[in-house]
């Protein structure tokens, strides 16, 4: 009989973790009998899967107490479903979904899989934020049977934190890449077409949100615009939207959105394009890709940008772009205030210190401008990337999250 697997997830909506998900569960399918649950179906699944995801049926949000109830809504009802569906191993994802992994266990061996920095997560802050990072979270880790992170550098944190090293393993994403070969070549509509051609074209991808920091992006581009013809393609959406709208505004930057319902024209220089099912064929078509975030886990869009082979250059921030783009090299004691060249793509300063920001954002202008000069530079970055983006491919991922629940199945270490 096969084994029983479990993915516990608190969302699937939007976000890399829902997609890295639905993706490992498909991949798993092949050899286990593989079940998704959601804390509250009702928010929204934005990725296909193998089947429709069991829900709880419970809401976030709400007071202390009503947080406190829910949890023990949760953890009520992970266990019951647990016990129906008789699971074997429970993996679960984001860290709402390891308490309640954790605290409903019922004799299965439980995974819980890291997908973002804990130390450097700018939303943890303060009192309540230490004693979630220092104190709760060791806790609750250290009762898991294994824990595996998206990358060596959340590992190096965890272990920090005082979680038991010899129960965290690092299995990163992967990545279906002749499928993303395949649909980079899809063709584009008439009018997206035509934004290429008259300008070099820069894009990013990512949810609108704190973390991915495109209000720095927006400030960057609008320095390279001041000293050559440019078009910034922004894919994603999130809650700050507006925001980043009317920023661009501020710039004095044309604006075209994707949420007005008319086609993109060539005459602007920004393109709030939105959430596409396919970013892939714009991606490719650009002349660099764009990563300005605060913090990371392990970046899907970073290497599905190398995948379809445009030029990446991204922050050397925690964790994952410097483990992708410069594996053999430590993170650096002191943030880089400089472009660190790689054959595989530019890791470039963060941006979000505001002492330092003005010349960290001068620093990335100035490094793409270099870069809409140079294409045999632009063609090295692009070899270089695709050669390493290989290391993520789908079969050998799958084959070491297979190997670590037949271990967890049959009780070998």
């Amino acid at each position: 009989m096969a084994t029983r697997v479990l993915m516990l997830v608190t969302e699937l909506a939007m976000g890399g973790a829902a997609k890295v998900v639905r993706e490992l569960s498909a991949m798993l399918a092949t050899r286990f009998e593989v079940h998704e649950a959601v804390f509250n179906v009702a928010d929204g699944v934005d990725f296909d899967g193998i089947a429709t995801p069991y829900s709880l049926n419970v809401s976030g949000g709400g007071s202390v107490l009503n947080k406190l109830a829910n949890l023990r809504r949760r953890i009520r009802r992970t266990r019951a479903l647990k016990r129906k569906l008789r699971i074997d191993v429970s993996i679960s994802h984001l860290e709402g979904a390891h308490w309640v992994d954790v605290l409903s266990r019922r004799g299965e061996k439980v995974v819980l899989c890291v997908h973002g920095s804990t130390l450097n997560n700018g939303e943890i802050r303060g009192l309540s934020g230490w004693l979630r990072a220092q104190v709760v979270l060791p806790l609750i880790y250290n009762r898991a049977d294994r824990i595996v992170t998206v990358s060596h550098g959340i590992r190096s944190e965890l272990i920090s934190l005082g979680v038991r090293a010899e129960r965290i393993s690092t299995i990163h994403n992967s990545f279906d890449l002749p499928g993303i070969a395949e649909r980079s070549r899809e063709p584009l509509s008439r009018a997206e077409d035509g934004l290429f051609g008259s300008a070099p074209v820069l894009v990013t991808v990512g949810r609108l949100a704190p973390p991915k920091n495109q209000a720095a992006l927006l400030d960057i581009f609008a320095e390279v615009l001041a000293q050559r013809p440019a078009k910034l393609l922004i894919l994603g959406d999130g809650e700050l939207r507006a925001t980043l709208i009317e920023r661009a505004v501020t710039l004095g930057l044309r604006v075209c959105s994707g949420w007005n319902g008319r086609a993109p024209t060539p005459d602007a220089d920004v393109y709030f394009l939105g959430v596409r099912s396919n970013p892939f064929n714009l991606v490719s078509r650009s002349d660099l890709f764009l990563m300005t975030s605060s913090w990371e886990g392990f970046p899907l869009a970073l290497c599905e940008a190398m995948a379809c082979g445009t030029p990446v250059l991204c922050t050397d921030c925690f964790t994952g772009p410097r483990e992708i783009l410069s594996p053999d090299t430590p993170m650096p004691a002191e943030a880089i205030t400089a472009a660190e060249w790689t054959n595989r793509g530019v890791l470039l300063p963060v941006l979000n210190d505001p002492g330092s920001y003005v010349q960290a954002r001068s620093v990335w202008a100035q490094t793409i401008l270099r870069l809409l000069a140079e294409p045999a530079a632009r063609e090295r970055l692009t070899m270089g990337a695709q050669a390493r983006v290989q290391d993520f491919g789908r079969e050998e991922k799958a084959g070491e999250w297979a190997d670590l629940i037949d271990q967890l199945a049959t009780g070998r270490r």
